[in-house]
């Protein structure tokens, strides 16, 4: 901690608290002295007052964790998906795509044949930027050459 003269703030004040639950689950405070110790803890203003609650307590081990890759990462912002709906696996991506592709050219045939008149084909707003940006992500993922990224096999 800092300088013992130094005021503590709320955040400080809870770490120690912590510690203290941590201490009493471990055995090393009876339940008094830890309601005492907290109170105390609650109540102090420097950094001296909360150094003295847990100075004769072991500090706790500090978890060795490597830096996160790249990939770690993008799970924890996508939450293991690729963009959240599409599942990491490009070939449901595609499948995705496909289906949808055949329904919307479909409709614009059935509509051309019914009309008997040559249409606008507006299927490529739907299907042409999906499949740019599916094809742009297939591209990305195997050239990354990233184990964990599935690849789309044929």
């Amino acid at each position: 901690m800092p300088e013992p003269h130094l005021r503590a703030s709320d955040t400080d004040r809870a770490a120690v608290v912590t510690t203290l639950d941590r201490s009493l689950a471990d055995g090393r405070l009876d339940l008094a002295e830890y309601e005492d110790r907290a109170t105390r803890a609650h109540a102090a203003r420097t950094y001296g007052e909360l150094t003295e609650l847990t100075a004769d307590l072991p500090r706790p081990a500090r978890p060795t964790r490597p830096a996160p890759q790249r990939h770690d990462v993008t799970r924890a912002l996508y939450g293991g998906t690729w963009h959240g709906a599409w599942g990491g696996d490009l070939r449901a991506a595609w499948t995705g795509w496909l289906t949808t592709a055949v329904i919307v050219v479909g409709v614009w045939l059935v509509s051309m044949l019914a009309t008997g008149d040559l249409q606008y084909p507006w299927p490529v707003w739907v299907i042409g930027p999906w499949g740019v940006v599916l094809l742009a992500r297939t591209l990305g993922e195997r050239r990354g050459g990233d184990g964990d990224r599935q690849q789309l096999t044929a």
